[in-house]
């Protein structure tokens, strides 16, 4: 049986203190082999709120679960109508410096790997390359009953059609492309079927209190053990999903480094979090090591 995710963390009160020397950041990437971590943090100088930071989302939105999701059609046609409205905000979106960086440490040979809890493709547009999406990607649907995958954009065409004048005004963001709305705003969205079997179509993203593909989370642990750090970049570390790879590399010996302005449950796994925002922090950072980093 499925417990309800966790979408809070209090911090304890012995966490180790947060610091700005960005020292020992450049040290690891200029030694090579560093794998990133990254979750919503990194994407909200591209204007994508984060859920738990200051103005975080979970502070005026829960997000759908995948059991909502699957047991109740309405839940299902007020999820597609936010999310319907949120893509079209979500693709104006562009990468900011800290996906930038990152791209730019991968071309120089610093990086091993990079893993994203995020769902924006962020990283991807900025350059980097071989992105594992932890939680998958807005940008594919897939039907719960045939398997079959689409492209994203081809469903918003097929709303649009199903719902002309649909156009209301969303009070918010989210960070999983769900935008705020209220049941009067949903009003009788028409939600479109899988166009192969009729069944029902749902984003290829892992949904809170769902469970990340095996596969993909050992692909992930192999990740880990070939790195020689752990760059934990925006991410609070609250759910288990990116969690457990920090705690990996800390059994394994590995050192773990987050840059991230609010504590986040890893920190006491860490050798240092530093307190600065990602995109200036890492141009830093790029800046001592003689990477160059675009502008756009």
């Amino acid at each position: 049986m499925r417990t309800r995710p966790t979408l809070s963390w209090t911090p304890p009160e012995d966490l180790p203190p947060a610091v700005t020397d960005l020292g020992p950041v450049a040290d690891a990437l200029g030694a090579g082999g560093v794998l990133v971590l990254s979750g919503a943090g990194i994407s909200t100088e591209s204007g994508i709120p984060d859920y738990r930071g200051e103005g975080g989302s979970l502070s005026r939105h829960t997000p759908m679960t995948y059991q909502e999701f699957i047991a109740d059609a309405g839940a299902r046609r007020r999820y597609w109508a936010r999310s319907h409205l949120g893509w079209r905000l979500f693709g104006r979106a562009r990468p900011n410096a800290g996906h930038r960086a990152v791209a730019a440490f991968g071309r120089h040979g610093l990086l091993s790997g990079v893993i994203t809890q995020n769902v924006d493709g962020l990283h991807q547009a900025a350059g980097s390359q071989a992105v594992v999406e932890l939680h998958g990607s807005l940008d594919r649907v897939g039907c719960l009953s045939c398997g079959a995958f689409s492209p994203r954009r081809e469903l918003a065409r097929r709303l649009e059609e199903a719902n002309p004048g649909f156009r209301p005004v969303a009070a918010g963001l989210n960070p999983d492309g769900d935008a705020d709305l209220t049941d009067e705003q949903v009003g009788d969205f028409r939600v479109v079927p899988c166009e192969v079997c009729g069944g029902v179509l749902k984003p290829d993203v892992v949904f809170f209190g769902e469970t990340v593909p095996p596969e993909r989370v050992e692909h992930c642990r192999g990740l880990v053990r070939e790195a020689t750090s752990v760059l934990v970049l925006g991410s609070s570390l609250t759910v288990m999903s990116g969690l457990r790879f920090v705690r990996q590399a800390a059994k394994e010996g590995t050192p773990v480094l987050i840059v991230n302005q609010d504590p986040t449950r890893g920190d006491q796994l860490a050798a240092a979090r530093v307190a600065l925002p990602l995109g200036p922090a890492l141009t830093t950072v790029a800046d001592r090591l003689g990477v160059p980093v675009p502008v756009r």
